[in-house]
């Protein structure tokens, strides 16, 4: 089974870049281009949040036009710059959504793996939260996955990474909850999130959390105590998941630009000793 995860597209209305600098819109539509043209192809396409930069009817309508190309089945989630009501009437959900108490969630049995989603989103706040409601949902997905291994995603992180205006906004209230429900169940294979913009991983209650590289641009690396919250160009990317027996599920950051390659590894016969 393969999985890809994109995240943090933050699209914007027509002609107007993020933050005046990120063609947002392009980086997407490069990025989803991409993901399109994987050979094998994904068995589904998972975007953990922040699908718009500011909530706008305008922004949604683009993005739904640019997923209608993709062609894959795609499980979408809110981040902090989306809008619950907006979202809902903007884009086409799937089947497998879950919009009980207002939240936009998903739980979805596709192959050999159990994908749930959480919203973690707050109005109006940077951070993130799981209330009573949302870790009830989680905490039934998990039971009724009947060992079935499980990807949990979600847009807000639930640790610290040492990027401190980031740490400041990751996932706070309901966090130890969270922890305490993914400790119980070994066949959590990852929590995978977006929002912080880098690719970034950590163990975390017996397993891993993972968070995605955006496919616009990316937070700038400074883990000082005093680093500012600023932004670079860097590469874009994603990442794939691919599970099977035995090898459980094994993650890998994939590019959105094209190199220069392949190349054949060819050896130099006038080098004594080269090999491949």
């Amino acid at each position: 089974m393969l999985i890809a995860q994109i995240t943090d597209l933050h699209i914007r209305p027509l002609g107007k870049p993020a933050y005046r600098v990120s063609e947002t819109n392009a980086l997407t539509e490069r990025a989803l281009d991409a993901v399109a043209n994987l050979r094998p192809r994904p068995d589904v396409v998972v975007v953990t949040g922040d699908l718009t930069d500011c909530g706008l009817a305008e922004e949604y309508t683009l993005l739904k036009q640019l997923l209608s190309r993709l062609g894959i089945p795609t499980l979408l989630l809110p981040g902090n710059h989306d809008r619950r009501e907006t979202l809902i009437d903007g884009l086409d959900l799937g089947p497998h959504a879950v919009l009980e108490a207002g939240f936009i969630q998903f739980v979805a049995d596709l192959g050999p793996m159990r994908l749930i989603g959480l919203d973690t989103l707050v109005p109006g706040q940077s951070s993130g939260a799981l209330c009573e409601a949302r870790l009830a949902l989680l905490d039934k997905a998990l039971d009724g996955a009947n060992g079935k291994p499980v990807a949990i995603f979600m847009h807000h992180p639930p640790f610290n990474c040492g990027i401190r205006h980031m740490d400041a906004i990751r996932l706070l209230d309901g966090a130890e909850e969270f922890r305490a429900i993914v400790a119980r169940h070994p066949n959590v294979e990852r929590i995978l999130c977006g929002h912080h913009h880098r690719p970034i991983q950590a163990r975390y209650a017996g397993t891993l959390a993972q968070i995605a590289p955006s496919v616009t641009h990316q937070v700038t690396l400074d883990i000082t105590d005093d680093g500012a919250a600023t932004f670079h160009m860097e590469p874009p990317a994603y990442l794939l998941h691919h599970y099977s027996e035995g090898a459980g599920l094994v993650s890998h950051m994939a590019y959105v630009e094209r190199y220069p390659g392949p190349y054949p590894f060819v050896l130099d016969a006038d080098y004594p000793g080269a090999h491949a």
